[in-house]
């Protein structure tokens, strides 16, 4: 269920490199660890290969990450700075609220670490393909260049919503609007 309404406040994120990248090089005073911690595919952290099971202490690690100049994700703390090994993004979408009628709705999502987003400019929606299985995977941009991935529950109830719509070639495609932007989530074919 909801932690927070979302008319509250839309991110959690307070970490010391939020909003820009980070370059190990102009880490400044930080001191590099080793950190042993690990995100897998279904947002899940681990230290050392086991699951971290407290969801206070996932929340405080995820509010420092950031993405590094070279596309790495860090946890970077006033004091240390460490590498997290993330098989595909350190976020998941596990719930979406939209307010509003289809062509002038806001979409809201909460992340697995009680973050949340508006889809919109700043928090685009994109759709890539899974190489290996051709399905859709939809995800939304958290902040700088650190994005949740939507569950298959939350991108069903987001095709929903979806209406049809001319792309710039004429084609119909299926979309969704959010603080006046269409995204497009794919063709009619």
């Amino acid at each position: 269920m909801s932690s927070q309404p979302p008319g509250g406040s839309t991110l959690a994120a307070t970490g010391p490199d939020v909003g820009r990248r980070f370059d190990p090089a102009h880490a400044g005073r930080r001191r590099p660890v080793e950190t042993g911690l690990s995100i897998d595919a279904d947002g899940g952290w681990h230290h050392n290969g086991r699951p971290i099971l407290r969801p206070a202490l996932v929340r405080l690690f995820a509010r420092h990450l950031v993405s590094g100049a070279d596309g790495a994700t860090w946890l970077v703390t006033p004091a240390e700075y460490g590498r997290v090994q993330v098989a595909d993004v350190p976020f998941v979408a596990v719930e979406l609220v939209a307010d509003g009628p289809l062509t002038n709705s806001i979409l809201t999502f909460r992340t697995n670490v009680d973050d949340w987003v508006t889809a919109g400019p700043d928090h685009p929606l994109r759709i890539a393909i899974d190489p290996r299985t051709g399905t859709p995977r939809p995800y939304i941009l958290v902040r700088y260049r650190l994005e949740a991935r939507l569950t298959r529950p939350v991108y069903y109830e987001l095709i929903e919503r979806g209406i049809p719509q001319p792309n710039e070639h004429g084609e119909e495609i299926v979309g969704v609007w959010s603080k006046q932007q269409f995204f497009p989530l794919g063709g009619l074919s």
